[in-house]
């Protein structure tokens, strides 16, 4: 994909979420894919299945998406739109924030919302300062991109698993 205006998905979320992660802005991969987290390489589906101790990799995309919610996740991003050629966050230009604040504070069960990566938890941050009620949570980025074992990853990515339902619903 060249360099143009790139539009992020809609939030994977319902009035039950505990928990919601927020990367940057879906990479080429994923946009043509039309799904979250597609790049092959990505460890997002590991991770996260590994705090919910279910093989999400294993599932179709919407399997994926439905265990999610069944579990209390949601996913979303902090940028709504931007100009970028390719895939990395660096390549980010001319930012659209996307409504953070309205979707946080339309889930009265939102305990916490982690960043999945460096310029998420920037800009996340900055757009959710002052909303009380959610612990922030900054993620190493599940992107290959990132140097950082998935091993390492996992065990900071550990701590979400504190704000979800003992047992998720089926």
């Amino acid at each position: 994909m060249s360099d143009q205006r790139r539009i992020g998905f809609e939030p994977i979320v319902d009035a039950g979420a505990r928990l919601l992660i927020l990367g940057s802005l879906p990479g080429d991969a994923s946009l043509k894919a039309a799904q979250y987290y597609a790049h092959p390489r990505n460890g997002f589906w590991a991770l996260i299945g590994g705090v919910l101790g279910e093989d999400l990799p294993a599932l179709p995309y919407e399997q994926r998406l439905e265990r999610l919610k069944a579990c209390g996740v949601g996913l979303w991003d902090v940028i709504a739109s931007a100009e970028r050629s390719g895939s990395l966050d660096a390549a980010i230009r001319s930012p659209e924030a996307a409504d953070l604040r309205g979707l946080v504070e339309s889930l009265p069960a939102l305990r916490a919302v982690a960043f999945n990566g460096g310029l998420a938890a920037r800009l996340g941050r900055r757009i959710l300062s002052g909303v009380g009620g959610v612990e922030l949570l900054d993620l190493p980025s599940s992107s290959p991109a990132h140097a950082i074992s998935l091993s390492a990853k996992s065990t900071t990515w550990a701590i979400l698993g504190k704000f979800l339902p003992d047992k998720p619903a089926d």
